[in-house]
């Protein structure tokens, strides 16, 4: 009998270390080596290429902008993730699954899709193009147009990190807060914030990587007017694309150290919210 247990103990160790093997190829191959290879490139002939690559004007224009983006799209869906998840965890109401299905909408849509319906709408030849015009005002192939388009492909981060979160923890702790006395602002802001703070940052650093990366809507918007409507990734395709290889990786590695800082700061945020979820 104890033969067979330690044959039965040996046998699920070698399936564990088969399976931990071929994790760690998939790893290697689609994660490690990659980025293995983008910062090589990107240091091949020196930090002092590396660093003029970065300097170089159309590169710092795409950076500027790639900034400017996420620094309007992120708050933009951190305010409706919050007030989303709070109301869909927290209330019933008509047209709450509704909702939730429109929130998952951009995961459904491809993103070049939802950048043509923008130019759909907002373009010259658009819905709205002839009055946008009329008031020279300028959305597609211009900064308002990445902005909408980056909003619309990164909103569901937010909201559908909190609402499991929120639907967990229920809602003994707002009525009790009510019960106190608590006005329904003291209550979010003393009671319900605090217990999603870390789901909040789980989901902004996951928005805001993806608004910063984003190629497909943006592409499609933008034009791809050289230091005026390029992003970070559309700026490494034309280097690319220009057999300009070191500028390309060079610019490529700002984003994949957003990679690197991301994955750091969503593992720590991850494993605060399971500890919320078990308490």
């Amino acid at each position: 009998m104890s033969i067979n247990r330690s044959k039965t103990l040996t046998e699920q160790a070698a399936v564990r270390w088969l399976l931990t093997a071929i994790a760690l190829g998939f790893l290697a191959l689609f994660l490690f080596i990659p980025l293995a290879a983008v910062f090589s490139q990107a240091f091949e002939k020196g930090v002092s290429v590396y660093l003029t690559a970065l300097r170089e004007q159309d590169t710092v224009a795409a950076i500027k902008l790639t900034l400017l983006v996420a620094f309007i799209a992120v708050p933009l869906n951190l305010v409706f993730g919050v007030a989303a998840s709070w109301a869909i965890a927290k209330f019933s109401f008509p047209g709450k699954g509704l909702l939730i299905t429109l929130i998952d909408l951009p995961f459904s849509v491809s993103p070049v899709i939802s950048g043509l319906i923008y130019v759909l709408i907002f373009g010259r030849q658009g819905w709205l193009g002839p009055f946008l015009e009329s008031h020279d005002i300028k959305i597609i192939f211009a900064a308002p147009g990445i902005i909408l388009a980056t909003v619309f492909v990164t909103f569901p981060f937010i909201a559908r990190e909190l609402i499991p979160l929120m639907e967990s923890q229920g809602r003994d702790e707002e009525e009790a807060a009510m019960v106190l006395g608590a006005t329904g602002l003291q209550t979010f802001f003393r009671v319900t914030l605090p217990n999603i703070k870390w789901g909040i940052i789980y989901g902004v650093i996951l928005c805001n990587a993806r608004a910063m990366g984003e190629f497909g809507a943006v592409s499609v918007v933008s034009g791809h007017i050289r230091g005026t409507t390029n992003t970070v990734p559309l700026q490494v395709e034309i280097l690319y694309n220009e057999y300009n290889y070191t500028a390309a990786f060079a610019v490529a590695s700002l984003l994949a150290f957003l990679a690197l800082i991301t994955l750091a700061i969503k593992t720590i945020a991850e494993w605060k919210v399971q500890q919320q979820l078990k308490s």
